[in-house]
């Protein structure tokens, strides 16, 4: 009898066990008084961090175990409603209409003599008073996210439509429909102050690639409790919290009513900016009396009034909700945006559902280790049938029909006649794209691709080689494991010098996850004496040919190296190399140019020569000799950020200044090496560093010194980035913008800083001087001289960007040098 019940036992028990874990669909539609479907509710299970959003159709849908819940539906502009739900032994569905919210003011609004509403302001002071607590009140947190995607086209021009344009973009008749949609599961982890971990478990995506995207989490970490809010991609501007430190220089307030809410009263709160309003949202915030904290937001911002790029109008909408006593957190944000591009008028949206918060979470001791953001291997293999029984918000109809479109044709594209007649038609080699840019070829699994070099840097013309040509290509191949080994032979040639040059640079990426790669070069080549660039072949063909600028002066080199480059740890990065060559001085042989200039002459490629010496000058630079040289260098990057994926690392930039050290070694005697040096430097630099909402900044510093200089050639000074000629590009920090390329490179010491920051255009227009401003150019140095013509404040309406920069530089070579400018570049809107 015993061996008889155990089985029955055993049996009964999983039964037991299956029901209880036996989970059922919970749906239903979510409308207004007129019927019509109210699209993004959250409806969550009271006094739980459990729920989902309505999708666009009001269609709502979630998986939920058998029991009795209150669930709560919730949106801005509607009553907060709960209905009691019980879930037995298979699906319920339960539709619900939401009746508008009605925010009375219980008393006569008081202005003080101003017109100012001062009730409003009453309420903004406390709870910005409470701002910094809510800010620090959760120590760490986790939680699950569920991010979706889409954008649309609504509109497009009918004479393009009939143009292919339709079929390429799969639009309806009346130019209408999805361009992509994507969505994302992750496991999202935050410890306070800014420490933050993703673990995208799914991922999914169709149709194009958007021009700006918010997949990952952490891109719609939307926190106005602190002072400036950041959108990336659509504004390098800050944006001022409503409840920031000092919210009272940017937004008025009117209190527009008041409502209760399962025993809360909530405060409807309408925000004007002041002034410009540029920094300002528009918009609404709804604040929990007594609490003093923020119930839910509904912001806009504008291009016209924000300066947005790329979208007309970006809504955030985000609602909190109660998790663990007290404490609130985000259910859902939101983000609506819409635009117009050439006449395609676009719109869509990203919404984030957050669940099963876990607040105040110990984390295991080094799980935050840099890596913001882990992409599983299988994350992008989940089927439909994953994603159906997963995603928390269902998919409309017309978003159903998009992917199973999309899907088919994606596995139509997968086919060998498909792939063969795709690679045969990516391959082609097109003239004008070649001569610009280069032409691309690769193979069917992308595995393989061959890079050529465009024309314009083929075709050459300089004064010690004449007329010449420098084929190139690079290739490289990809395996499985994402190892990559890639070869770039050259070939050069100079038909006035007669000297043809071969050389061979390999890479061998062996761990693409940190960074781990061997590299060679060997061969010969016609060089540039200043080793960190001065103009490419094609700028240097033009400046030489139409304006009798031979800027670059070159050598004769016949080298070897091998090197190995590898992360030692997160944020510090080990490079070393050794490195033989054969140096040979060159001389001008050439003297062509188109325009004849009357006040200009070709220079000598020795760049040391005095000024006035004739273009056939045969002075000696350095003797012919060989250098063995040891280089190596360590870059630290402090708390590195990076993103790892299935097939290697991204990393983030850095958000403190990154310090690099180096040191090379010229030693004598070795394969008759002639050079004898050691030369030591630092650099410090650190880019984009935001300063509120005056713009961002950025610095590079470098010092160093030949410690030791028995035998040193001008090949291996310390050269300069400097610039000559009419083209400069401001944004790069680290570079002179009128130094000559050659007269100030270090044979000893030297000191190098540049500083740089950009201001907001916002900001500009606020300062009272903006429009008295003509910009002069002085002695190789840009200044911005104050002058109280009217005729000049015309230029700067609509000023978007001013950019304000310092480079300062002091080389020792016997006689102390220096170097200095103060420039300070505009735009135009």
């Amino acid at each position: 009898m015993k061996r008889f019940l155990l089985p029955v036992f055993i049996f009964l028990s999983a039964l037991v066990l299956k029901a209880s874990a036996q989970q059922y669909v919970l749906s239903g539609k979510i409308t207004d008084a007129k019927g019509n479907p109210i699209s993004y509710v959250s409806v969550y299970i009271r006094n739980s961090t459990y729920g989902t959003t309505t999708n666009e159709e009001g269609i709502y849908k979630f998986n939920i175990s058998p029991g009795t819940y209150d669930l709560v539906y919730r949106y801005v502009g509607y009553k907060e409603r709960i209905e009691k739900v019980t879930i037995n032994d298979q699906a319920e569905r339960r539709n619900i209409q939401l009746e508008d919210e009605i925010y009375q003011l219980k008393t006569v609004t008081i202005r003080d003599k101003d017109g100012i509403d001062t009730a409003a302001n009453i309420i903004m002071r406390k709870v910005i008073a409470k701002r910094e607590y809510y800010l620090n009140e959760i120590q760490s947190y986790s939680c699950a996210i569920y991010v979706k995607g889409v954008q649309k086209l609504v509109s497009a021009p009918k004479s393009l439509l009939k143009s292919g344009v339709s079929k390429v973009l799969d639009l309806d008749s009346n130019g209408r429909g999805i361009l992509s949609q994507s969505e994302t599961l992750s496991s999202f982890n935050y410890e306070r102050p800014n420490k933050v971990k993703e673990i995208t478990i799914a991922s999914r995506a169709a149709g194009i690639t958007p021009t700006f995207s918010y997949n990952k989490a952490s891109d719609l970490q939307a926190n106005f409790y602190n002072n400036v809010f950041v959108i990336n991609g659509l504004s390098a501007n800050g944006f001022v919290s409503p409840i920031a430190e000092d919210a009272f220089s940017y937004y008025r307030y009117k209190l527009i009513g008041q409502t209760v809410t399962n025993g809360r009263t909530i405060d409807k709160i309408q925000l004007l900016a002041r002034g410009l309003g540029d920094h300002a949202f528009e918009g609404d915030i709804y604040i929990v009396e007594g609490d003093w904290r923020i119930y839910s937001v509904n912001l806009r911002l504008t291009k016209r009034s924000n300066k947005l790029n790329l979208v007309d109008t970006m809504t955030i909408s985000q609602q909190y909700v109660a998790v663990v006593d007290s404490t609130w957190m985000p259910a859902s944000i939101q983000y609506d945006y819409n635009g117009d591009v050439l006449g395609f008028k676009f719109a869509g949206y990203y919404i984030g559902v957050y669940n099963n918060y876990k607040i105040n979470t110990e984390h295991p001791k080094g799980f935050f280790n840099g890596e913001i953001l882990r992409i599983d291997t299988n994350a992008n293999l989940k089927d439909a049938g994953y994603w159906f029984k997963n995603r928390p918000v269902p998919l409309t109809a017309l978003e159903t029909r998009d992917y199973q479109k999309k899907d088919s044709i994606a596995r139509l594209q997968k086919t060998k006649p498909y792939l063969d007649s795709l690679q045969k038609t990516k391959n082609k080699i097109s003239p004008i794209p070649y001569i610009v840019v280069g032409y691309t070829a690769t193979s069917r699994d992308n595995k393989d691709s061959l890079y050529v070099y465009p024309f314009l840097q083929t075709v050459f013309y300089n004064t010690v080689e004449g007329w010449g040509i420098n084929l190139k290509a690079r290739y490289s191949k990809t395996s499985d494991d994402f190892k990559t080994l890639s070869f770039t032979p050259a070939i050069r040639y100079g038909f006035a010098n007669k000297l043809f040059s071969a050389n061979l640079h390999t890479a061998y990426t062996y761990d693409p996850f940190h960074a781990g790669e061997f590299f060679a070069d060997f061969g010969t080549d016609v060089q540039d004496l200043n080793n960190v660039g001065t103009r490419s072949l094609y700028f240097n063909t033009l400046s030489t040919l139409l304006s009798e600028n031979n800027y670059v002066k070159y050598y004769r080199n016949e080298f070897g190296s091998l090197g190995y480059m590898r992360e030692l740890s997160n944020g510090i990065l080990w490079r070393a190399s050794l490195s033989y060559a054969n140096r040979t001085q060159l001389y001008n042989n050439s003297y062509n140019h188109i325009f004849n200039n009357a006040t200009r002459e070709f220079t000598s490629n020795n760049p040391l020569a005095p000024a006035g010496t004739p273009a056939n000058d045969m002075s000696t630079l350095f003797p012919q000799h060989q250098a063995f040289t040891f280089n190596t260098s360590v870059k630290f990057t402090f708390a590195q950020e990076y993103i790892t994926r299935p097939s290697g690392v991204v990393y983030l930039a850095p958000k403190y200044p990154t310090v690099t050290l180096n040191y090379r070694k010229a030693i004598a005697g070795v394969f008759g090496s002639d050079a004898n040096y050691d030369f030591a430097s630092v650099d410090v630099s650190k880019d984009h560093i935001r300063l509120g909402l005056m713009g961002y900044s950025a610095f590079k510093l470098s010092a160093g010194d030949f410690f030791t200089h028995k035998a040193l050639y001008y090949m291996d000074y310390n050269h300069f980035l400097g610039n000559q000629g009419t083209t400069f590009d401001p944004t790069y920090v680290g570079s002179f913008h009128f130094l000559p390329f050659y007269t100030y490179s270090a044979s000893g010491a030297y000191l190098e800083a540049h500083y740089q920051h950009n201001f907001s255009g916002s900001l500009l227009r606020r300062l009272p001087w903006v429009g008295k401003l003509k910009l002069e150019e002085v002695i190789g140095a840009n200044y911005l001289t104050e002058k109280n013509n009217p005729n000049y404040s015309e230029v700067y309406v609509g000023l978007q960007r001013l950019v304000f920069r310092i480079d300062y530089g002091v080389s020792y070579a016997g006689n102390k040098k220096y170097l200095q400018g103060i420039r300070i570049f505009y735009g135009i809107r």
